[in-house]
């Protein structure tokens, strides 16, 4: 783990940079992709075990010790404790868990349960917690500032230049340069909605993921370039050429990374215009055991709903990974009565996708549950020193161990399978939230992530290893 601090932080807006480039000859205004430039070969180190992953950021700071570590003194999770939970559940539920209107009968809960769905207190035992991730372990103080603290989630360091995707999609350059070589195109890890998981700066700004901002490719239409006539793509290649010549030599592998995302268009065409993306077509045709209407009941009509529902069809064609932001948990009022709500959506998300993967036959074998992992974080937890609630009835973000600790769950196959699950690893004493030694950076959570998915990390946090301790 990192033990080295950063320099002073600039503006999240200038952090965040906006690389996104329209896909397609004829595509609409939105949603827009960036397609990365094909990659280097190189041999697979990692641990391997997980074919796909979906990362889930909670957004705007979440209330982990409430929901994910909930065994703790009130001021901390002033809800209290889920129980008849699954057998062998060992980390704190929070009782907001409990609830599951998503279920009853007026709201559709008869065809989510015959398509699997259960309670979140059901499947607690097919779920483990890291209870103490911190982002610099070593700090006097935790970091509750939206703009670093976002910038460490998305890049592992304050003023990162590249995100976690972007290393991830490096790292998989091996896999996807193997695939092309047999003639077969591999897809990259995809980002949704958020610019800040798709940086990439260097060497590695061709390898920036592909960032969709929308939730389906209902919009895009591609031309089949191989039919432009002969000048029009002469002089296509003309300009690029001007334009590579003319720009310095650090803006160059930018422009490469654009002239390489129009080559890749063609490529990814006929995935991006496949039936199968377009789930909001509602569907009844089943495809990997599933079909888009039944992922529609699944999740819901939230943005993070169909997000997941897009996450899953990708990994239909092969996609490693898939990032996504899911609600809006930055209540500095008001969260005593909106946060019941906002975790029962959580709630049902964590259902609909237990019960989806569980349900989907991967072309490996077995079913996609037994191949994919689902993490989920923020870019801090959040406090109310000392009390219930603050003044509004809401929680803040400061430096103390409620804003340091981000309790952050594992879901999966794998999780299940090397008996993590029910598990919980770190533990905070309940009255002042102190830890027992065990507490994990965010880079090394990062690490983990691309070891369990055998990319190549090597290059990445040197002093943050992949956490030996768990899977």
């Amino acid at each position: 783990m990192s033990r080295k601090l950063n320099p002073p932080m600039r503006s999240p807006m200038t952090t965040i940079r906006r690389r996104a480039f329209l896909a397609g000859a004829a595509a609409a205004s939105f949603p827009h992709i960036w397609i990365p430039k094909p990659a280097f070969a190189q041999q697979c180190t990692g641990r391997g075990g997980v074919k796909h992953l979906i990362y889930v950021r909670l957004n705007g700071g979440f209330r982990f010790t409430t929901a994910f570590n909930a065994d703790v003194g009130a001021v901390y999770n002033p809800f209290g404790v889920a129980t008849g939970l699954a057998s062998g559940t060992e980390w704190g539920v929070s009782k907001l868990f409990e609830p599951s209107p998503w279920l009853d009968d007026a709201m559709g809960g008869a065809e989510r349960r015959e398509l699997g769905m259960k309670p979140v207190t059901s499947i607690t035992n097919e779920m483990a917690v890291l209870a103490t991730v911190d982002h610099e372990p070593t700090s006097g103080n935790a970091d509750g500032n939206h703009g670093t603290g976002l910038e460490r989630f998305l890049t592992g360091n304050v003023n990162g230049d590249n995100s976690i995707s972007t290393m991830l999609n490096y790292g998989l350059r091996a896999r996807i340069e193997a695939a092309a070589a047999e003639g077969r195109v591999e897809p990259p890890p995809f980002v949704l909605g958020s610019s800040g998981m798709a940086l990439g700066a260097g060497k590695y700004a061709a390898y920036r993921p592909p960032l969709i901002q929308g939730d389906s490719f209902e919009n895009f239409v591609f031309s089949d370039v191989s039919k432009l006539p002969m000048w029009a793509t002469d002089m296509a290649s003309e300009v690029d050429a001007r334009m590579h010549a003319r720009v310095a030599p650090r803006g160059k592998p930018a422009v490469e990374a654009y002239i390489a995302s129009r080559e890749s268009t063609a490529k990814f065409a006929e995935i991006f215009g496949s039936d199968i993306l377009r789930i909001g077509n509602r569907s009844n045709e089943a495809v990997d055991g599933i079909s888009n209407q039944e992922l529609a009941t699944m999740f819901g009509d939230s943005g993070s709903g169909r997000q997941l529902a897009l996450a899953l069809r990708l990994f239909h064609f092969g996609c490693p990974a898939v990032y996504l932001d899911q609600g809006g948990y930055d209540m500095h009022s008001g969260e005593e009565e909106n946060l019941p709500g906002a975790m029962s959506e959580l709630g049902m998300l964590l259902s609909g996708l237990n019960a989806a993967l569980k349900r989907m036959t991967h072309p490996d074998g077995g079913t996609y549950w037994d191949h994919t992992l689902v993490v989920m974080g923020s870019e801090f937890g959040r406090t109310t020193r000392g009390t219930p609630f603050n003044s509004a009835g809401g929680s803040d973000h400061g430096g103390d161990r409620a804003t340091r600790w981000m309790s952050m769950p594992f879901m999966g196959g794998m999780v299940t399978a090397s008996g993590m699950g029910g598990k919980q690893y770190g533990v905070t004493e309940k009255a002042e939230l102190k830890d027992d030694g065990r507490v994990f950076s965010y880079r090394a959570v990062a690490k983990t992530l691309m070891d369990l998915l055998c990319a190549d990390h090597s290059e990445f946090f040197p002093d943050d290893p992949p956490i030996a301790d768990i899977f």
